[in-house]
């Protein structure tokens, strides 16, 4: 049987087991959290949703770690959510913990998982979440290029009067005001958008990409985003579980590509059923090359908070 924890019943999680479900991505889906009754009662209501829309996986919602034993794949959504103002960097401590709770029951649980984290600042969490687990790095990814992507290509389609289907994008980096978007590797149909859009046009889109998650989260004023960033964990599950080695962008980690190593960041990664299968290196310009490495430096700095915490 193909067992899918989602870690977390908030917003994102809830919508994760619901997306898992409604493709039939996993015979079970396991949504645990630590408030009782809320993910059994969102289990319920999936199972009740199977009877109308014919899905046949089964969701169980647990509070108890046990539950989630032998789990395929893990997808780590808990945490504490950004709330106006807050950068991802203000939750380093308290989602750190978490992580490390976490990783604890799932190294002890399943240790053949292959483990998918959303939680932020994402891209530390990640590292810590590999750091914690042990696992080959290969099987622990971070979701972040994935949504930042969806968030361009839309903007991008937006600005063109349409066409989103045909809108493909490349972000990279870390997730966050450092993210760096590649309007040369981002295209509509196969046509890049610089050959598409003025310059003046480009800048502006990159920018709302680097601010993609402060909108919405300004936005709506008590919440952040969940509906692409689950149908972006979500497209990574698929890719992993049936083996569709998509290229998707990632936070996977590096050691020597772009130049960097000991740290997870957004690349372009091929993704089939034993997690990370590669990382695809692109001809990066100077300018995005410099931006690469200022992007890097902030993880890092993050990374050094986390061991002066004692987390690491």
């Amino acid at each position: 049987m193909t067992r899918v924890t989602v870690v977390g019943a908030g917003f994102v999680g809830m919508t994760c087991a619901q997306r898992l479900a409604e493709q039939e991505l996993a015979e079970e889906i396991v949504l645990i959290d630590v408030i009782e009754g809320r993910p059994q009662g969102i289990a319920l209501d999936l199972n009740q949703a199977a009877a109308v829309l014919g899905y046949q996986a089964r969701v169980v919602g647990t509070n108890d770690p046990a539950d989630t034993n032998e789990s395929d794949l893990v997808i780590m959504t808990a945490g504490m959510p950004r709330k106006p103002g807050m950068d991802r960097s203000d939750l380093l401590e308290i989602n750190g913990k978490i992580i490390n709770t976490v990783a604890d029951y799932v190294r002890e649980g399943s240790p053949e998982a292959r483990v998918i984290v959303v939680s932020n600042p994402l891209d530390t969490m990640v590292y810590l979440m590999a750091e914690r687990l042990g696992f080959d790095k290969s099987r622990v990814l971070g979701m972040a290029g994935v949504l930042d992507s969806s968030r361009m290509a839309y903007f991008i389609s937006e600005k063109m009067g349409g066409g989103v289907a045909d809108a493909r994008c490349m972000v990279l980096g870390g997730h966050g005001d450092s993210m760096v978007p590649l309007p040369a590797f981002s295209t509509m149909d196969g046509v890049s958008v610089t050959a598409l859009l003025p310059e003046e046009d480009v800048d502006a889109i990159n920018h709302r990409t680097q601010h993609g998650g402060a909108e919405i989260v300004n936005l709506l004023k008590t919440g952040s985003a969940y509906y692409a960033p689950s149908a972006a964990a979500v497209a990574m599950a698929k890719s992993i579980l049936r083996n569709e080695h998509r290229l998707l962008p990632c936070a996977a980690h590096l050691n020597g590509q772009y130049g960097l190593s000991d740290l997870y960041m957004g690349v372009p990664c091929v993704l089939g059923r034993n997690g990370l299968e590669r990382v695809v290196e692109l001809e990066i310009d100077e300018a995005g090359m410099a931006k690469l490495n200022a992007s890097a430096d902030s993880i890092r700095a993050d990374i050094k908070t986390l061991g002066e915490k004692g987390l690491l």
